[in-house]
């Protein structure tokens, strides 16, 4: 069933079986803020195994844009529009965020974005990329990376 994520007040539910389940809740609630603050959408997620349609999708992007397969579990996701941009989260037992925000105008800007928790080593399958820190108060440090999405989806 969905649920609301709570900035306010973290916390871990969904996302128990996680190593690294407290980071990850940060990480979560600091992306509910912001798609609040910004759009004001409440940010809802639902557990992984009824939302296979969107992992699926966030999968497929990885695999045939750039051959990357994502070893970790997906615990949670979300699918969602906000004005002209579809957007969709991923998050992996591993600490992992994997989002993508695609406009759906035709030459609109679409990319995949990687986040990764406070403390969670990069995974193998992400170790080309370059990773930029964020200070969050909610999330501690978060480091993150992006591609651009070329073809259509």
């Amino acid at each position: 069933m969905p649920h609301p994520v709570d900035f306010d007040t973290v916390s871990t539910v969904g996302l128990e079986s996680s190593p690294a389940a407290a980071a990850l809740a940060g990480l979560r609630a600091n992306e509910a803020r912001y798609f609040k603050n910004k759009y004001d959408h409440v940010f809802t997620v639902e557990p992984a195994s009824n939302a296979m349609s969107t992992i699926d999708w966030v999968h497929r992007i990885l695999k045939e844009e750039r051959g990357i397969v994502i070893s970790a579990r997906p615990l949670e996701a979300t699918a969602f529009q906000v004005e002209n941009i579809r957007i969709a989260y991923v998050f992996y037992e591993d600490g992992l965020s994997i989002n993508v925000m695609y406009t759906v105008d035709e030459l609109g800007k679409r990319a995949v974005g990687f986040k990764l928790s406070d403390g969670m080593e990069i995974p193998a399958e992400l170790a080309s990329f370059k990773f930029a820190r964020q200070k969050s108060k909610l999330a501690g440090t978060i480091r993150g990376s992006y591609f651009v999405i070329k073809n259509e989806y």
